[in-house]
């Protein structure tokens, strides 16, 4: 006997369930109160499910993402206002300002990561870290030396540590591999809507300079490190629980939610009782996180860019005030872009391809600058790097959250460790941005970069095709090999594979 399997199993689980047991496992554990809707009337609640969620979920956590990149950007912006000058520092020190922010921040992503999977509102611990992180970026204001400068970033990369990770994973929390992608595009649309506001915000802020006796980059501090605080605590009141505990959805919209996350992994948030420890070593386990990894620390090596764009634009000769408003245009576009390309990864679930078209616009791009001192040459590149050296970072956290999805401790420690792992390409990548306008070692290091990225994902689309091959195969032997390489026994029952590749 088997069931077929109907429009709410389609719409959650697209061809997932492949065999009559596997339907039959798949009804079995729907919620009753699921059971006996009509596909009409499932699909109108998925659909308002959906937009409930976007409408409380997506602006505050787009608003945060927003605060996070203003808050680490303006040490940067500050530098084209006279810091460097007031604190005394070199070039290098001023690179090493830049970094040590990253020494705090990556390795307390791991920790922060794992805790917040025993959270039953994790919105309010990501919002209570930006409240902190706030007040700490205003501290800056009060710095009047160096070492004084490298305490506050250090502590603030600390504090910062807790958001994007957790934001990552309180998004896979809510949405299915056919959501994901959007919402994860919608969070760095939010990053460079950061990116480019944050530069006409510190152009016109850094106007105040001399005003009360306080210097323009002191204000910028101040000013935008309060605003962090208020808005931080403003979100604590309006992000939601997981699924499975939510108040903002009735006892339907919950059953609902949840089921989706569970057709498609096994499980859902706050539905499994695995140690944060055991995740952490699933994690360490699983043969494709070391791949994932180097791929992030290649991707982030690209990425690099966006600490340095003021000073990249600022190459080109303008003035202080131009060169920040300059900024804007790039990151507009790339915001535009990111959209685009997850809402066809979605459509068409793929990833892969999307990855090798970034990397092959990226690599020219990066040979203009070096090749001419042409100011609308350069400045055409400048718009195109963006998005297609930050833009594979999307697709590779939308590939983490979907292949190493079960246990919930392992995606959200797998996570952590791809980012905090890889993000270390950003504490040395600081010291490469020398030597303006051409940028010899900064550009031909992240083309390096690009084409070493393209091997390594290449060699981890062959693994994971190599994985679904084993599972296709039905031998319990070949299927066993797979379940040790990090699929749980309910996504084996639920026909799970390995996609986007």
């Amino acid at each position: 006997m088997s069931f077929p399997v109907d429009k709410k199993e389609s719409i959650l689980a697209e061809d997932n369930v492949s065999s009559a047991e596997g339907q039959l496992d798949a009804y079995n554990r729907m919620p009753e109160s699921l059971r006996g809707l009509s596909d009409d009337e499932f699909s109108a609640i998925n659909k308002k499910l959906v937009r409930k969620i976007d409408f409380f979920i997506l602006p505050t956590i787009g608003i945060l993402y927003i605060l996070n990149y203003i808050d680490r950007q303006n040490l940067s912006a500050a530098k084209l206002q006279g810091i460097m000058d007031d604190l005394n520092m070199t070039t290098e020190q001023f690179a090493t300002s830049i970094s040590i922010l990253f020494v705090g921040y990556l390795p307390f992503q791991i920790p922060s990561n794992l805790i917040i999977t025993k959270f039953s509102r994790p919105g309010m611990y990501i919002c209570g870290a930006v409240a902190i992180w706030g007040a700490i970026s205003a501290c800056t204001a009060a710095v009047h030396s160096y070492g004084q400068l490298l305490a506050v970033r250090a502590i603030l990369g600390a504090v910062e540590a807790v958001f994007f990770p957790g934001a990552i994973y309180y998004l896979s929390a809510w949405y299915t591999k056919k959501e994901l992608g959007k919402r994860i595009a919608g969070l760095y649309i939010a990053q460079q809507v950061g990116n480019a506001f944050g530069g006409l915000f510190a152009a016109a802020i850094l106007q105040l300079d001399g005003h009360h006796g306080i210097r323009g980059w002191r204000w910028l501090f101040i000013i935008e490190g309060c605003a962090t605080v208020g808005i931080g605590i403003i979100c604590a009141c309006i992000m939601p629980e997981f699924p499975h505990n939510s108040r903002i959805l009735s006892p339907l919209e919950r059953d609902c939610a949840v089921w989706r996350l569970e057709s498609e992994a096994g499980a859902a948030e706050g539905t499994e009782n695995e140690s944060v420890l055991k995740g952490f070593m699933k994690a360490l386990a699983d043969p494709k996180l070391l791949l994932l990894i180097m791929c992030n620390m290649l991707s982030q090596t690209q990425g690099s860019i966006a600490n340095y764009f003021p000073t990249l634009v600022s190459s080109l000769n303008f003035s202080s005030t131009i060169s920040l408003l300059l900024t804007a245009p790039p990151y507009i576009l790339a915001g535009i872009v990111y959209y685009g390309l997850m809402f066809w990864s979605d459509r068409k679930n793929l990833v892969y391809p999307i990855i090798l078209m970034c990397i092959a616009i990226s690599i020219p791009m990066y040979i203009i600058p070096m090749a001419t001192t042409n100011v609308g040459a350069r400045y055409f590149s400048m718009m195109i790097l963006p998005f297609a050296s930050v833009g594979p970072q999307l697709l590779l956290y939308k590939t983490i959250n979907l292949h190493l999805a079960r246990p919930i401790s392992k995606r959200a420690a797998a996570s952590a460790l791809v980012n905090a792992i890889g993000g270390t390409s950003n504490i040395w990548a600081s010291y490469l941005y020398f030597g303006e306008p051409h940028f010899y070692v900064a550009f031909g290091t992240l083309m390096g970069a690009a084409v070493l990225f393209a091997i390594t994902i290449t060699i981890y689309r062959w693994l994971i095709l190599r994985e679904n091959k084993r599972l296709d195969s039905g031998d319990p032997v070949e299927i066993a090999k797979v379940v040790k390489g990090g699929v749980t026994e309910e996504m084996v029952q639920l026909g799970w594979r390995y996609e986007m590749y």
